[in-house]
């Protein structure tokens, strides 16, 4: 049976080398994240009309920054605040209940994300389908306005249930004064908590998992098509086929990997009290969001225009600071 040994503490090394990577990749989520939200924000303020895709986008990166500033914030208080010996503190079951509602609301968007490409890219035989494929694309602000509720409902439900849990626990440890068993309840309690939040994501996980599906099957048969028709490789079908399947793959990889990191950090905190296992989760959990937004700039047309807008502009600006530099001084 595997056995881990309680760490209850780390070297201070240890912490600061933790507590830097933590602010680097907030850094680097914050940049990515806030990059996409601006460039959609100057085009409406620019008065060009953002399509479905912006939209979700936008909205997907909005909820990144919630995500990793509570990862920042989560990383502190693992760092500075939290006391092994008392691993559930109230302040880190908030930010940890947090972090699971944002990232709840992060798997809605990413799956009306999907449903958008699967309208959009599949060509559906079936009338029904072709009929609801039709109904996504047409009525797709609607559907969007439908996760926003769900979501919602679901955030409403999951904080109801963790105060609750938490006034429950206030009147238990008054009522009974009895250090272990206050503090067992208290992990209990948690527990149940981590798993009503964890079912609000069951919807939205099985229209991503269906639509991702949908569209690895219309890639497999559209390539046999190609095949039997000798087309060319540059089939622009074939293209938005793999963006878009490149999209929705990386964002499940990061999804059940900062997932599973999270589930593996509440043993590794309640059970075991190993601060370093913790650490590392947390290190992978924050560096989800910042990775699947850096695939999103490198294969969206519009944001990768931006990018090389930018990078001219500073090249140019670089440029005529060292004309400056070079000319030489008149009195």
């Amino acid at each position: 049976m595997l056995t881990l040994t309680p760490e209850i503490t780390v070297s201070y090394e240890a912490k600061i080398s933790f507590l830097l990577l933590s602010i680097l990749e907030f850094a680097v989520g914050i940049l990515v994240n806030a990059f996409i939200v601006l460039v959609n924000f100057w085009d409406m303020i620019k008065g060009r009309p953002l399509n479905n895709c912006d939209i979700v986008l936008l909205c997907l990166s909005i909820t990144r920054l919630f995500l990793q500033g509570l990862l920042l914030l989560d990383a502190i208080q693992l760092t500075c605040f939290q006391q092994m010996k008392d691993p559930l503190s109230h302040n880190y079951q908030a930010v940890l209940t947090l972090w699971m509602i944002a990232n709840q609301v992060s798997l809605w968007f990413a799956a009306c994300l999907s449903l958008l490409y699967c309208s959009r890219i599949v060509r559906f035989s079936h009338t029904s389908l072709l009929h609801f494929a039709s109904w996504v694309s047409r009525r797709f602000r609607q559907v969007l306005l439908g996760a926003l509720l769900f979501s919602g409902i679901c955030t409403i439900l999951c904080l109801w249930d963790f105060f609750s849990r938490s006034h429950f626990m206030g009147t238990s440890v008054l009522s009974v004064n009895n250090t272990e068993f206050s503090s067992q309840m208290t992990k209990l309690n948690f527990f149940y908590s981590f798993l009503f939040c964890s079912v609000g994501s069951i919807p939205p996980s099985l229209a991503f998992l269906v639509s991702s599906g949908v569209l690895f099957i219309s890639l497999g048969s559209h390539m046999r098509a190609m095949k039997s028709r000798s087309r060319d490789s540059r089939d622009p079908s074939l293209e938005a086929h793999t963006r878009a399947i490149i999209f929705l793959v990386s964002f499940l990889c990061f999804y059940v990997l900062s997932f599973f990191a999270a589930l593996v950090s509440t043993p590794l905190l309640v059970l075991w009290h190993n601060k370093g296992g913790v650490m590392v989760c947390i290190g992978m959990m924050a560096a989800c969001p910042s990775g699947h937004a850096a695939i999103l700039i490198a294969g969206n047309a519009k944001l990768r225009r931006a990018v090389e807008t930018m990078l001219f502009w500073f090249q140019s600006s670089q440029k005529v600071r060292n004309d400056q530099k070079k000319l030489p001084r008149t009195l």
